[in-house]
């Protein structure tokens, strides 16, 4: 404890309440009084710590996973759908592999960080406050849940949606980019504020959804696990299954809107709505063809939502939030 001169009649003093922050307060006239603001630090450290345990396990699933994402991209992308090929997912990976080196299943994974790092980080962030704040003594239900999920991907997916965008064009092989910021610059100087918004209501369409529905299945499916009956050591194991589960179903359902996101980022212009691109989609393809590349997203999806949500989750309960 230290004590520092203020004001006459006042007194500062520091307690170090946790390894991240302080907890300050103003001592005046031998009365303890919290001075406004002062406690604020410690205040958000919840907050501080869901946002750097989301970032670090949205890190390792992105970098891991990001070979089925580029392989889902290029299945969906308008040279694999004009093509009328049959192409599938190990036919697409071995042919990445032959043109591009075992490196090129890589070709995104820097915007692909740029975007799940801070995304990943703000969606559990956001996700642990609305929970903390409406919730607070009681878990919500199976509708609620729904609901907190939808709500927090609706924030993250506005914000990353520029980053998103040069993601998919980075990864479909048809734009050569110097850089995320570079792309970045592009894409605005060419296409303006609609380019680097490009697919909205698609990206919408498809993320909210998916995570509501992930998160009401994976919230409703712990809760019917006995953790407090079973060895510690299994329980991550557990999450990771009902984690799976969640991410299967929840992919099924969202995968059209994913192929027609993929349609409206690539070329903005000549879809400037859905429909436009479900269209043409469907004229080609047929009704298959909203599903092309649901094996490599839907791996992707449910092992990567899995392995964040377990790693977010065992690091939360370590710095004694959960």
């Amino acid at each position: 404890m230290s004590r520092l001169s203020a004001a006459r009649g006042e007194a500062l003093i520091v307690r170090p309440a946790s390894s991240l922050v302080g907890e300050v307060c103003w001592l005046r006239h031998g009365e303890g009084t919290v001075r406004p603001g002062a406690s604020q630090a410690l205040e958000r450290a919840p907050m501080i710590k869901s946002f750097l345990a989301g970032s670090f396990s949205g890190t390792c699933s992105t970098i891991l996973f990001q070979p089925l994402d580029l392989v889902k991209t290029r299945l969906q992308s308008p040279l694999a759908i004009g093509s009328k090929s049959h192409a599938g997912m190990l036919k697409t990976l071995v042919t990445v592999i032959r043109n591009e080196k075992v490196a090129g299943l890589w070709k995104g994974v820097t915007p692909s960080i740029w975007r799940c790092v801070p995304g990943v980080g703000m969606y559990f962030c956001t996700l642990h406050e609305l929970k903390a704040f409406f919730f607070s003594e009681n878990d919500p239900t199976a509708a609620q849940s729904l609901l907190l999920g939808a709500t927090a991907r609706s924030i993250v997916g506005v914000s990353m949606l520029p980053v998103t965008v040069v993601k998919v064009r980075y990864e479909c092989g048809m734009f050569q980019y110097r850089g995320v910021v570079a792309a970045l610059k592009d894409l605005y100087r060419q296409e303006g504020r609609k380019g680097l918004y490009s697919g909205l209501s698609a990206t919408l369409l498809r993320d909210v959804p998916f995570s509501g529905i992930y998160f009401m299945c994976y919230s409703e499916l712990k809760k019917r696990i006995p953790s407090d009956q079973l060895d510690s050591s299994f329980v991550p194991v557990l999450h990771f299954t009902c984690g799976i589960v969640a991410g299967a179903m929840a992919s099924a359902i969202t995968q059209p809107a994913d192929v027609i996101k993929t349609q409206m980022q690539i070329h903005p212009y000549k879809h400037k709505w859905m429909g436009s691109a479900a269209i043409t989609v469907y004229e080609i393809n047929g009704l298959k063809g909203f599903f092309r590349g649901i094996v490599p997203r839907t791996v992707r999806r449910t092992l990567m939502a899995a392995m964040a949500w377990t790693v977010y989750e065992q690091i939360m309960k370590r710095l004694g939030l959960k």
